[in-house]
């Protein structure tokens, strides 16, 4: 049977679990017999769009970009996942209506937990001024106004987030 292709949108900030959640749907989806691309935000910056910065204007296009391929890929039957901070709303709601078949999902995190957690110690120089334009912290983050889904990583398990994110799916008639 031939499954019907749509988008998963994973978007907030920087730690909060997207990533780690795109992974495991992709990974229920595929055991299910769908196709599944995961674009990863990190990723698809060293590829796809490579040479753009963090203005408005570069995070605007690397989301287009993530965009355009993921509603070719629905188009052509395959699960679209991307996993991408995407800080703007109004270029997410624009992604949103370009493709149609779209689930949002707001996966949220306190800034504190987030530093906490941050490997890299990204959120502590951003904190502390030595990163510009670090979003959530000195660059904004538009949460979504109405997500499909939302999960919460401080007080949610990765295994309650995705139990949820398959159930809503279900509902909302992507799951065969």
């Amino acid at each position: 049977m031939e499954h019907k292709g749509f988008t998963i949108w994973f978007t907030g900030l920087s730690g909060a679990g997207k990533s780690t959640l795109a992974n495991l749907i992709a990974e229920d989806l595929r055991a299910r017999g769908m196709k599944v691309e995961v674009l990863d935000g990190d990723v698809v910056r060293t590829n796809l769009s490579k040479g753009l910065g963090f203005s408005k204007e570069d995070r605007d296009t690397n989301i287009r970009r993530i965009g355009w391929v993921c509603e070719v890929l629905s188009r052509n039957g395959v699960v679209a996942i991307a996993a991408a901070i995407s800080p703007y709303r109004e270029v997410r709601d624009e992604v949103r209506s370009k493709i149609g078949d779209f689930v949002e999902i707001y996966v949220e995190a306190p800034i504190d937990v987030l530093a906490a957690r941050d490997v890299k110690g990204l959120y502590k120089k951003a904190l502390a001024g030595e990163i510009k334009n670090f979003t959530g912290v000195s660059d904004p983050y538009e949460p979504p106004l109405n997500p499909e889904i939302v999960c919460n990583s401080a007080t949610e398990t990765v295994e309650q987030s995705r139990a949820k994110i398959m159930s809503r799916l279900a509902e909302l008639g992507y799951l065969v």
